[in-house]
């Protein structure tokens, strides 16, 4: 397994189009200079000059509104012929905390329906564990509810707010995406924080998930944190796509979360995510409410970020899933990353 986790992440520096049956492995591009702004000017300014050329770009984003002890970094990239009425994409990172990668995942498709690709980035050495990223510090380690601004599910928000102050986006709605531990946070977001700033969201292969029921403690449920009826019909109604990929069937592993709350919605992902979305059905049925939520299942694809990076932009900017010769090819030879 540590072998074709190694093979994939080497396969993940190749590119594939949406629909293509395959390419070549191409080098990997030089990093840009991650730039570190001033804190003493505004940061709107300096984020408008990194990302003003075309290609890729890298900036610390020091949240003034959240935990200044917690930075992280975006990793865009900027097409050809970008507009600010664009199309803004926010991807969210798996357990590598590698948003550099899940970045470039997209770069293909950005370059063809002219996106700005964003990929906040949570560095390991200030969010090392899955309470600090994929359950958005929401709880302390001690088991208390950390400051609501402090949660990592709001700064998604404040990065729009950013690309807007400074002028490289005037859309007024993203589309966000998540694969592995960033879709355990996007579904964790959308439970807790208002989404009236997300076209749509798709949410990929998670470990697990955060059940729509305000009397399961948090992060098993949506309990003691402070989530109302109305949130959670927001959550419910929102158009969220769970994508999950037909391979994504590991029952042990160290990426596998294997605690009793997780287990009980499945042996792996693939069942998991079922598990969920068909709980978020019958509540929102319960309760009388409209019911947002699509599932889309992915042949040939397991745990693999790259591929399902790939059948996202497909899905949301060619309107259908890659061929299934391409999903095959995909799958025998991995695309890389969790």
């Amino acid at each position: 397994m540590i072998f074709r986790r190694r093979r994939r992440r080497l396969l993940a520096l190749g590119a594939f189009l949406p629909g293509a049956a395959g390419a070549a492995i191409r080098p990997r591009h030089a990093a840009p200079e991650l730039i570190r702004p001033d804190p003493t000017m505004p940061f709107a300014p300096q984020l408008a000059e990194a990302l003003s050329r075309p290609g890729r770009a890298a900036i610390i984003f020091d949240d003034p509104a959240g935990d200044p002890s917690r930075p992280v970094t975006l990793h865009a990239y900027r097409p050809q012929g970008w507009r600010p009425e664009g199309q803004v994409v926010l991807v969210l990172h798996g357990m590598g905390r590698n948003g550099d990668e899940y970045r470039d995942f997209w770069v293909e498709a950005a370059e063809r329906h002219n996106l700005l690709i964003v990929a906040p980035t949570f560095p390991a050495h200030l969010f090392p564990t899955p309470e600090t990223y994929n359950n958005g510090s929401v709880l302390g380690g001690d088991g208390s509810l950390r400051p609501a601004e402090w949660r990592g599910y709001r700064i998604p928000a404040r990065v729009l707010a950013a690309l807007r102050a400074a002028g490289l986006s005037t859309r007024p709605r993203a589309l966000i995406f998540g694969h592995s531990a960033g879709g355990q946070f996007l579904h964790r977001q959308l439970s807790t924080e208002p989404s009236e700033m997300f076209e749509a969201a798709m949410v990929g292969n998670p470990g697990w998930f955060s059940l729509p029921d305000l009397d399961r403690p948090f992060p098993a449920g949506l309990g003691g944190i402070g989530v109302t009826e109305a949130e959670l019909a927001r959550l419910l109604a929102f158009p969220m796509t769970i994508l999950s990929g037909e391979e994504d069937v590991e029952t042990s592993g160290p990426s596998l979360p294997s605690q009793p709350e997780a287990l009980a919605q499945g042996p792996h992902r693939f069942a998991r995510a079922l598990y969920y979305f068909e709980a978020g059905k019958a509540e929102a049925a319960r309760r009388g409410l409209p019911f947002g939520w699509k599932r889309v299942t992915v042949p040939h694809i397991g745990h693999d970020g790259a591929a399902m990076s790939r059948v996202a932009a497909s899905l949301w900017f060619e309107g259908m899933m890659p061929s299934d010769a391409t999903l095959a090819e995909w799958g025998r030879k991995g695309q890389g990353a969790l």
